[in-house]
């Protein structure tokens, strides 16, 4: 059976994506392997074993574009209000929570970050599927 390890994303300035994502989501560097022309940078912290992959292209200095097939990442938190509220208070550019009903019962609780390079990150509240 197949375990996903990482996801992978391309970012412009490695410092200033590894401060973000400690910031925002509590991520801490794992392992850094610099190459020829580009670095890799694993990023996790203990609630996890899927790891954020950043890959930063030496010679690249123009922003990256995601088309129209990138959505999101997700993370959970046991306490969505606190999560907002800390991330504000960090100076992070937080979207307003919003609630998602089916069939009548509360599906989702969430807020969506967007980090330094315009990936979006969605916040859970954790809840039914989202634990």
């Amino acid at each position: 059976m197949a375990k996903i390890i990482h996801s992978m994303i391309r970012v412009l300035e490695e410092q200033r994506s590894v401060d973000f994502y400690k910031a925002a989501l509590g991520l801490d560097i794992a392992d850094r392997y610099p190459f020829d022309g580009f670095t890799l940078v694993y990023l996790r912290n203990p609630e996890n074993d899927v790891e954020l992959e950043l890959t930063i292209n030496h010679d690249r200095t123009e922003p990256y574009t995601f088309g129209d097939g990138y959505g999101h990442i997700a993370v959970t938190v046991p306490d969505l209000d606190a999560e907002h509220a800390r991330m504000e208070a960090a100076g992070i550019t937080v979207q307003p929570i919003k609630e998602f009903f089916r069939e009548g019962a509360l599906m989702a609780r969430f807020f969506f970050i967007q980090d330094p390079d315009g990936y979006k990150i969605e916040v859970l509240q954790h809840h039914g599927r989202y634990v």
